[in-house]
């Protein structure tokens, strides 16, 4: 697993010794980033279900100002913080500005999953345990992390990734732009939702 693009491309993600983790693949990241463009500039990230931060870091490369990375899974956070530090390590080294990163464990399955006053954001990345598809929280879950999205911000993208064949709920409001992946049993296929025009 690589970084693919922005300045830190290339630069190798670690990943848990032990098979808790199903990181994004480079390909559906890759195909994902270039759906959005040059949306991810300046942009603040939140990616929950974080694993790897694969994701999150990903649009870090690409120039967003700030990211969160959610996961209750501690060797999760610690594989997060050890991939960031690469990260870093190459924006340092070409003269870059160091985004702020946040990592947090958050329970978001419960009713109310963020607290508060949580920031608003541009882009969210949402890539659960496949089962979780199938769940009856997740529809919740979409439905909170839409809410997190900035309104003063028209380019605001909520992805999510699920195997192929699942249809993640979309929230009241929202549309479908674009799905990407392949098709076959157990690939993951990305839905990258916008805001519906009225």
């Amino acid at each position: 697993m690589r970084i693919t693009g922005g300045t830190a491309r290339g630069i190798p993600l670690s990943l848990p010794q032990r098979g808790e983790i199903r990181p994004a693949t480079d390909y559906i990241r890759e195909a994902v980033f270039s759906s959005l463009g040059d949306l991810p500039e300046d942009a603040r990230i939140l990616d929950v279900f974080a694993g790897t931060g694969a994701y999150a870091l990903e649009a870090v490369s690409r120039g967003a100002r700030s990211a969160c990375l959610i996961d209750k899974n501690a060797a999760a956070t610690a594989i997060q913080k050890k991939n960031f530090a690469a990260v870093k390590k190459s924006l340092e080294a070409a003269g870059k500005a160091i985004p702020q990163i946040d990592f947090m464990s958050l329970d978001l399955l419960k009713d109310n999953p963020f607290p508060a006053g949580f920031p608003r954001v541009d882009l969210i990345f949402c890539d659960p345990p496949w089962a979780l598809w199938k769940s009856t929280q997740i529809v919740n879950l979409v439905t909170a992390l839409a809410s997190l999205a900035d309104e003063a911000t028209p380019w605001a993208r909520l992805i999510l990734e699920a195997p192929s064949g699942c249809e993640p709920p979309v929230p009241a409001g929202w549309e479908v732009a674009k799905r990407i992946g392949k098709k076959g049993k157990d690939q993951p296929v990305a839905a990258v939702l916008k805001r519906a025009v009225a």
